[in-house]
């Protein structure tokens, strides 16, 4: 961990990794020079076995061939969508699109015809290019419907047909570009309102993700294991170019199937793994139940809620590995803050961990913008090279995002100690008001994740006549007997006050999940008033 000991909750850029202004296209060429026989990628298919592979040299080579023909079709800076699962192929057309000098618009394949049409009148996409089958749903119906009556767009192009995607590649010119050239547009989730595009570009992508694997450990030749979707900055930003910048090997899962992935890990001897809390639990319960050796993991990473102590033990056991947690957001390339592998394990459960180096993280006060003191609640902000360019064509949400100063406010509360490390303790816009009391449910999910009982958890506000709203919490239940609902309130409120006590405890089998498999508590709320949950009161 970085040594320090902060008098207000502010956090300076460190510098402590080597700090790079490089393309996409310039590192690729550099890997494909210094490690050419290096596996850059590998495929690893529904049935856990290997399809497809490529070294540094064969990537680069196939990178600008495909750069050459986007480049035949497609002006500089144009942007094109891209509507695929993960396959090498959406790899490819992310470092194709890098040497054509094109900006790639990331699609979100269960997206409907509507949302994909939004995309791309809103991004200003020329072309889609698509899978034709995506997890057994047919996509070029959707395409069809989505494009209808839009004259911007000019190709529509299955990328599993080479035919089509490498077509004029004899006659296109590869394009220099420069690190701050947007690379990828990444719409955000779209939980109020629209979605806003995110401009990113080629330094804040790389340098970030660099780091992020240095943060973690990982080496050169390291087999990293992706089943994070390539749509959001998990997959195309972390995973992939993380493994570019560091040298490692991409193990890119076309699908989560836990038996598979969990028989690759053991055959294939790989040394780190990514993936949600729910996609680690599946994996840890699969190999105890199968016995299966997941001991050449050296670490799990995990992002988008806080590591219950059960998971940390779990990965303990089954992989003799620490599991790590990284926090960010798509507008800050992504990465902010990350444990340290040898954090303690209050650390690695109550924390999200230290800031990222060459960034500043501060948390700031929601009335008057001014630093906290240490261990005030206030807004998680960022400054920095990682800072995305702003919203595509939405200058009133980037001033919104972004203030004259440069921080950009990530619209999450949290806390930071004298150390820097931070803690979640709620959105700005996520709170319950009970009564008129603001209640904030990270601070709540922290708590009962220490039960050992309690695998996973997510409070949400429901509906009440007296207090406006009340505290519900929806549980998935690790092995074992489930407590009662008076024992659950024993246990919080050992931890916490009497107003932020769940009036209503719930335990699901599984979730409503985003895209990226973050849990969406407005649709469990929503579930709870349709009466699809069988609540207990204590």
């Amino acid at each position: 961990m970085y040594q320090v000991a902060l008098s207000e909750s502010y956090f300076p850029a460190q510098t402590d990794t080597p700090y790079r202004e490089i393309t996409i296209a310039e590192m690729l060429r550099e890997q494909a020079q210094n490690i050419p026989d290096i596996k850059a990628m590998r495929e690893l298919l529904p049935d856990g076995s290997i399809g497809r592979e490529w070294t540094y040299a064969q990537l680069l080579q196939d990178a600008e061939k495909l750069g050459r023909a986007l480049a035949s079709r497609h002006a500089k800076a144009a942007r094109i969508a891209i509507f695929a699962g993960n396959c090498p192929e959406w790899v490819l057309m992310e470092y194709g699109a890098a040497f054509a000098g094109i900006t790639l618009v990331t699609v979100n394949p269960s997206f409907t015809a509507r949302e994909v049409r939004f995309v791309l009148e809103q991004s200003g996409a020329e072309a889609i290019y698509y899978a034709p089958v995506v997890r057994g749903a047919e996509l070029k119906p959707i395409v069809d419907e989505s494009c209808e009556g839009l004259s911007a767009i000019r190709h529509q192009i299955d990328i599993t047909d080479d035919t089509q995607l490498l077509h004029g590649h004899e006659n296109g010119e590869l394009r220099e570009t420069e690190p701050s050239f947007i690379a990828q547009i990444q719409y955000t989730s779209g939980t109020t309102g629209f979605p806003k595009g995110v401009l990113l570009y080629q330094q804040g992508l790389l340098q970030s993700n660099y780091d992020v694997f240095q943060r973690i450990g990982v080496k050169q030749a390291d087999g990293y294991l992706c089943p994070l979707p390539l749509f959001h900055t998990s997959g195309s930003a972390i995973a992939v170019l993380g493994c570019l910048t560091t040298g490692a090997t991409l193990v890119l899962a076309s699908s989560f199937n836990p038996a598979a992935i969990v028989t690759a890990i053991e055959r294939e001897k790989l040394d780190i793994m990514g993936g949600v809390p729910t996609m680690l639990i599946a994996l840890i319960e699969t190999a105890r139940a199968t016995g299966a050796d997941c001991s050449s993991i050296r670490r799990t990473v995990s992002g988008g809620a806080l590591v219950a102590p059960e998971l940390v033990r779990g990965g303990q056991e089954i992989f003799g590995a620490p599991t790590l947690i990284i926090y960010g957001q798509t507008e800050a390339s992504p990465g902010v803050t990350h444990t340290w592998p040898d954090d303690s394990e209050t650390d690695l459960t109550q924390t999200i961990g230290q800031p990222l180096p060459h960034m500043e993280v501060s948390i700031r006060d929601t009335n008057n913008n001014s630093v906290c003191p240490i261990g005030a609640q206030g807004e998680i902000c960022v400054r920095g090279y990682n800072v995305m360019q702003g919203y595509n064509d939405n200058p009133e949400a980037t001033a919104a995002a972004i203030d004259a100063d440069g921080w950009l406010h990530s619209g999450d509360l949290g806390t930071m100690d004298d150390r820097g490390y931070c803690k979640i303790t709620g959105r700005v816009k996520e709170m319950i008001i009970r009564g008129g009391e603001n209640l904030f449910p990270a601070e709540i999910e922290a708590a009962m994740l220490e039960h050992p009982m309690v695998a996973e958890v997510a409070v949400a506000g429901v509906p009440d006549d007296k207090w406006g709203e009340i505290v519900a919490c929806f549980m998935r239940a690790a092995e074992g007997e489930k407590p009662s609902a008076s024992e659950l309130k024993a246990f919080i409120r050992e931890r916490l006050s009497p107003q932020k006590t769940p009036t209503h405890w719930i335990w699901v089998e599984e979730w409503p999940l985003t895209g990226s498999g973050k849990i969406q508590k407005f649709a469990l709320s929503e579930a709870f008033v349709r009466g699809d949950y069988e609540g207990r009161s204590a």
